[in-house]
Parts: structure tokens; sequence; C-alpha cells
């Protein structure tokens, strides 16, 4: 399997468990909502748990968003540039976003490894919710996307498609 391939079924399988996961949050303020209004029976740690989960959801969905190509895009002026330069620029700015992904690992490495060792948690009162998933799931989720900007330099800069043949 290439590491195109891997990429694509990772980023698809982790946008649906994302995907999954926001219909369970959903579900669970729902129940919150109904608990504390007709019930006067909250669910307690709701706003802990959907703090931590939406950082979780939106890295899980980077690198599908991706490699998708849904990510935020303004290239009116490069569309009108000759084809080299539109690929001089779209290396340019996948390697931008690799690097950038790339400091958000190396700067949340440390931090990552002391909060699952420490057992840090976050939250007061009702809930306490441990803070290394979603740590690891950013450090996670930024490794998905770095790689898929780089298969996407790889495609749209070499094209390999051109040159296969029927």
């Amino acid at each position: 399997m290439s590491l195109i391939t891997f990429s694509d079924r990772l980023s698809k399988f982790l946008m649906i468990a994302a995907a999954t996961w926001a219909f369970g949050l959903s579900l669970l303020v729902m129940g919150n909502i109904i608990g504390r209004s007709v019930f006067d029976s909250p669910i307690y740690g709701t706003a802990e748990i959907v703090a931590a989960s939406i950082v979780i959801i939106v890295y899980l969905q980077a690198g599908y968003a991706i490699r998708s190509r849904s990510m935020l895009k303004a290239d009116f002026l490069v569309i009108r540039l000759p084809d080299k330069v539109q690929r001089i620029l779209l290396a340019i700015g996948y390697l931008l976003g690799a690097a950038f992904f790339l400091m958000i690992i190396t700067g949340g490495w440390a931090e990552s490894v002391a909060s699952y060792v420490d057992g840090e948690f976050e939250g007061e009162g009702a809930l306490r919710v441990p803070s290394w998933p979603a740590r690891w799931t950013v450090l996670i989720g930024s490794a998905l996307a770095m790689i898929n900007y780089l298969v996407m330099a790889y495609i749209d800069v070499f094209r390999p498609n051109e040159f296969d043949s029927d």
C-alpha cells in the first residue's frame, strides 16, 4: 500500500470518527438541555467534555480537509499565472503548511508527554477530564496533516497520473 493510499484511508477513517464523535456530542448536549429543563437534573460535566472534544474533532478532521482540498485557499491570482509558476507556488504553499504542522508537533511534544505522565486533568467540579487525549490528538492530527500536505505537493507538483500508462 502506498503512502498516498494509506493517508487517504486514514484521513477518511478519522473524519468519520470525528463526525461520529460530533454526533455523540450533540446527543449529550441535547440530553443535558432536556435533563436541565424538563427534569431539573443536568448531565454533569457536559461543558468539560464538549470543550475537550472540540479540539479533538478539529484535529481528527484536519488531514481529510487538506487531502480533499477543502482547506481555505485564495487562488484568484494564482490561476491566472502560467502552469509552471502555479506548480512552484503550490509547492511553496504545501511546504509552508507542512512546516506549520511540524511546528505544532515539535512545540507540543513535551507538553503532551508530560500531560500523560503527570495525569493532567482539566475542569473543576462535577467532572475532571484528562488532558492527554486532546493533546495527543493534536499531535497525531498534525502529523497526518503534515503528511497530507507533502502528498498534495507530490501530486500537484509532479503530477504522477500524467505519466501513468493505461
